[in-house]
């Protein structure tokens, strides 16, 4: 017999019985963290009441609570950002994460054999959430750490992952704001551009980033799956634009990349 301060989990998770284990105060505490973000690092009291609809003492007490446990920080002008505590969470999660223990090996290697930096990324909404990142110094054109979350239309990562996609599904993912927030000089601005270049995508394998998220910034990218046939990520070589014309980034570098790509789709059970 269970202890009387753990009762057993109902034989039936309806909706119902979902609701009855709702917290709705941790579910505004868990609401109220995930305002931030690489755009916005840091926010005022009142910004986070208005954005999680609650008052505005409410709110107060939701980010003193954080603080006390360490998940929040109050800045000498009253805005509050993430703490530590909170990164220590989400990398945690990362490690846990078969596809990224089973893929540092090879990109470790793919990272050594180009000398370029390499990336691997998931679809998050419209954008793309990067679970690896093994960076080379010279490559000074974009502030990207683990955890980055960019435009999905904008980056080589995204369009390989956006191609996997059905038509229905591309739309229900993408809006207006999907194309906002890349700074390149060839970005792509409409979804009837980005469909002509995910069907060029589909029938290669592979995709390019051609100064689209920011100037001066090319990159290359190819798909990941698992054993259902699945695409679950993908990765990409970065490259200086200077240094790499399109030819010799194809040419040199979408060879091993896409070696690598293959070896953790079948460490994934993938073919």
């Amino acid at each position: 017999m269970p202890p009387r301060d753990e009762p057993t989990a109902p034989s039936s998770e309806g909706p119902a019985a979902k609701r009855s284990y709702h917290v709705e105060a941790l579910a505004k505490g868990l609401r109220l963290l995930g305002l931030f973000s690489e755009q916005r690092p840091a926010m005022k009291l009142t910004d986070m009441a208005a954005e999680t609809g609650v008052p505005l003492p409410t709110a107060f007490r939701m980010a003193a609570t954080l603080v006390t446990e360490g998940f929040l920080e109050q800045l000498p002008d009253g805005a509050y950002r993430p703490a530590p505590k909170v990164l220590t969470l989400g990398f945690s999660a990362l490690r846990g994460m078969d596809l990224v223990e089973l893929a540092d090996g090879p990109l470790r290697r793919l990272a050594a054999a180009t000398g370029q930096t390499v990336n691997l990324g998931t679809l998050s909404d419209d954008r793309v959430l990067y679970l690896i990142r093994l960076r080379n110094n010279d490559l000074v054109t974009a502030n990207i750490q683990v955890g980055s979350r960019l435009p999905a239309v904008s980056t080589s990562i995204g369009k390989v992952l956006l191609s996997s996609l059905s038509d229905t599904e591309l739309e229900q993912r993408l809006g207006e704001d999907s194309f906002a927030g890349a700074t390149g000089p060839n970005a792509i601005r409409s979804l009837a551009q980005l469909e002509m270049t995910l069907d060029g995508i589909r029938k290669q394998g592979w995709a390019l980033q051609d100064e689209e998220l920011a100037y001066g910034l090319r990159s290359v990218a190819a798909p990941v799956s698992d054993a259902s046939g699945t695409v679950v990520a993908a990765v990409n070589v970065a490259v200086p634009a200077m240094e790499f014309p399109v030819t010799r980034l194809v040419d040199e570098l979408r060879p091993p990349l896409m070696e690598a790509c293959g070896e953790i789709t079948r460490l994934l059970g993938g073919k």
